[in-house]
């Protein structure tokens, strides 16, 4: 059986119904790119107090079942709260139970040493998990450019390569893609802030952002565009996954 990846699930609404799921794209590229299997993880449940939930969860069972733990982006954003922001809008688009589901899960990653890779909302979680902090929009702050969607784009033109990230010399990221720079899709409203304790910047575009980031002592690989879109196409998106399932490999081999 190939190593197991765990994949926390957005829940959205369907027809006034709740669904918990993950874009295809992010199954077939941790699947086919990484070579391992996917699990996906379902939002803890609604209720009215979800930090008792969090606490009621097998966080470990689940844990001590998998290899790897894959963060996907979203179009809900990480609650302003859990990183003292009271001022971001309040109609900003959450996701209590995926928030509530992710946190504890990467905290106890961590601590395990099990090997991470998450993309776009999934670098922003592992951020504030370690005590960073966002822009809820970083359009708005002075000196950065806009990096959200266009409307009325089809797919290809939303994922199509937008701006240029340089790598930081000397981290993870150099070794994965080895090159100084090279051009990335942008699709997020949010970026890092604050950045984390413990944390290293890996790649940074042209306006400041941080696109990429790191942490010393195992596999953790946060980056803020969609390397899963069309990756087999694209040779760093393809040389991420394929470094991310070597090292879950490595890590299901050295349990």
């Amino acid at each position: 059986m190939r190593p197991l990846v765990l994949v926390p699930c957005d829940v959205k609404h369907v027809e006034g119904h709740p669904f918990h799921g993950v874009g295809e794209k992010y199954i077939n590229a941790v699947s086919h790119g990484a070579g391992v299997q996917a699990l996906l993880v379902p939002g803890i449940g609604a209720g009215q107090d979800l930090l008792s939930l969090e606490q009621d969860t097998d966080i470990d069972g689940l844990l001590d079942l998998a290899q790897g733990l894959f963060l996907t982006g979203s179009v809900s954003n990480v609650e302003p709260g859990r990183y003292g922001n009271s001022d971001a809008p309040a109609d900003i688009k959450q996701d209590h139970q995926r928030d509530a589901t992710v946190f504890p899960l990467l905290a106890r990653a961590i601590a395990r040493k099990i090997p991470i890779l998450a993309v776009c909302r999934g670098i922003q979680e592992l951020n504030v998990a370690i005590g960073g902090t966002l822009y809820h929009a970083v359009h708005e702050q002075p000196g950065y450019a806009d990096h959200r969607e266009q409307d009325g784009l089809s797919r290809a033109e939303l994922y199509a390569p937008a701006h240029d990230v340089d790598v930081v010399a000397g981290g993870l990221l150099e070794k994965i893609v080895d090159a100084p720079c090279f051009a990335v899709n942008s699709l997020h409203a949010q970026a890092i802030a604050i950045l984390a304790p413990g944390l290293r910047a890996e790649a940074i575009s042209k306006d400041g952002v941080i696109e990429a980031v790191s942490k010393d002592g195992q596999f953790l690989l946060g980056v803020q565009w969609h390397p899963e879109w069309a990756f087999a196409d694209n040779p760093q998106s393809k040389a991420i996954f394929a470094a991310f399932g070597q090292a879950v490999r490595h890590f299901a081999t050295n349990r």
